[in-house]
């Protein structure tokens, strides 16, 4: 019995010590890019997105049209305040590098191919 009880407590610190250490799957948030964009070899428009995020990948949609982009989601230790989205110019186009979603603690980083 005993050892039932321990069992149990130890499954339980596991899961406890595991929450939050990735964001919840299938999650949705609103991103606004200002100027037009490359993310991946997609061309994106300034205008509002909807990004829901996976464990691997998110999915950019404007609209009826999804785009699914492997990504590396991370959590950070702080909050971001607001949404941040870092560019590279590459051939003279704004490349999206990664983007900081905020009031969470998620980024998510595109790596170069």
């Amino acid at each position: 019995m005993l050892k039932k009880i321990v069992f149990a407590f130890a499954v339980l610190a596991l899961v406890m010590a595991y929450a939050g250490t990735v964001p919840p799957a299938g999650h949705t948030y609103k991103v606004t890019f200002l100027q037009p964009s490359m993310l991946k070899g997609n061309a994106l428009q300034p205008g509002e997105y909807r990004v829901t995020v996976g464990l691997d990948k998110i999915t950019i949609a404007v609209g009826k049209t999804p785009i699914e982009i492997p990504a590396k989601v991370e959590n950070g230790e702080k909050k971001f305040d607001v949404t941040a989205i870092q560019y590279t110019t590459v051939n003279g186009k704004a490349e999206i590098t990664e983007i900081r979603l905020g009031g969470t603690k998620t980024s998510l980083s595109f790596s170069k191919d």
